[in-house]
């Protein structure tokens, strides 16, 4: 069954709801797309996000390596050859891992619609459901305490809290947090690598007793030899996100000591699902736990992920919430959400249907 035809354009999603991060404020939400057509008429398709600030990915990067000529090597494949597709996007395009997750997912759709199997299936199911975090930005005290309400009302028990600017405020927004609506709610944090050591330290005592779930990347990405020197009991709590990209990385990081007890994968770090699950096996053999997140992203990526995630025993969180606050989308369906739990349809690939 062999490739007919690959279709790329790019959408400006839309944000309903800008946001602040340590880093930047997100306004637009931009998406490169990718189709692919067997020559039996089945379709799968592919979305990428890029996070310049991460990976050095543009969108203009993105879609000029998704150009005709990059990726011609694909028509005429028999998708059975799916390993082999993958590692050649891989090799292919090293320095654009969002332009490969693009083709990387709509590989997998089209070779699951092939098969008839969810993609999910396919990888080998291992969980069925799981609550996904919703994001809040850095915001005042109250405008924090209103978002998380209005989360609350809408069923969402796990909050992901964006901090990293100013540690006694983003302290007192945990604290007020808790007060308000005590234990029924999972706090998170994301501090988007904007706390230095003695300040990751700091944080970790201040809110010891307000039961923070986890602190995703604390440190600047590249300061390895810094997370490896946070005691012990803080390195069980941390999340390495923008310092994990590559299943390279993931290795140095389990170097002793390691320097975090929870691996953040996300799809556009590493390039797809190919690169994901290779994450996700190297931190299953070290007894690491698995927290899938994501960018701003259609929920074409957003299902891909969530199929990957419940393929990988160790997956213990998601935070999988990128497509909620979308202005539009291209296709409909995918992941089924029911008051903050997130499964997977019984639908052939991804389950996602174009618009």
């Amino acid at each position: 069954m062999k490739i007919k035809d690959i279709k790329v354009w790019s959408v400006d999603l839309g944000n309903t709801k800008p946001y602040t991060i340590a880093f930047k404020t997100v306004d637009e939400v931009k998406n490169a797309f990718v189709e692919i057509t067997l020559d039996n008429g089945l379709t799968g398709i592919g979305a990428g996000n890029p996070s310049e600030y991460v990976v050095g990915e543009t969108l203009d990067q993105c879609l000029d390596a998704l150009q005709e000529k990059n990726i011609e090597f694909l028509i005429g494949r028999d998708i059975r050859e799916i390993n082999q597709l993958t590692f050649e996007v891989w090799k292919r395009l090293p320095e654009n891992p969002s332009a490969r997750a693009a083709l990387d997912i709509a590989l997998y759709d089209v070779f699951t619609k092939f098969l008839d199997v969810p993609l999910v299936k396919f990888l080998g199911q291992k969980i069925k459901k799981l609550p996904t975090s919703n994001t809040i930005g850095i915001k005042n005290v109250e405008e924090t305490l209103k978002e998380a309400e209005d989360y609350i009302k809408r069923g969402f028990r796990v909050l992901k809290v964006k901090l990293g600017r100013d540690l006694m405020e983003d302290v007192e927004r945990i604290m007020k947090l808790r007060e308000k609506f005590g234990p029924g709610i999972v706090i998170r944090i994301d501090a988007n690598q904007g706390y230095t050591v003695e300040q990751t330290i700091q944080f970790y005592g201040r809110t010891y007793d307000l039961d923070v779930e986890l602190i995703e990347q604390p440190l600047p990405a590249k300061a390895i030899s810094e997370m490896k020197s946070l005691p012990s009991e803080v390195r069980q709590k941390v999340a390495a996100d923008e310092s994990l990209i590559t299943p390279a990385d993931a290795i140095e990081l389990l170097k002793p000591p390691k320097a975090a007890k929870i691996f953040n994968i996300k799809l556009m770090k590493c390039g797809g699902v190919s690169q994901a699950l290779k994450i996700a096996d190297i931190g299953l053999h070290e007894d690491i736990d698995l927290f899938w997140g994501c960018n701003d992203e259609s929920i074409v990526s957003i299902t891909a992920a969530l199929h990957t995630a419940f393929a990988c025993s160790n997956t213990k969180y998601i935070d999988l919430d990128g497509s909620l606050d979308l202005a539009r989308d291209v296709v409909k369906g995918g992941f089924i959400l029911k008051d903050g739990y997130m499964t997977c349809s019984d639908k052939p690939g991804l389950g996602v249907e174009r618009i």
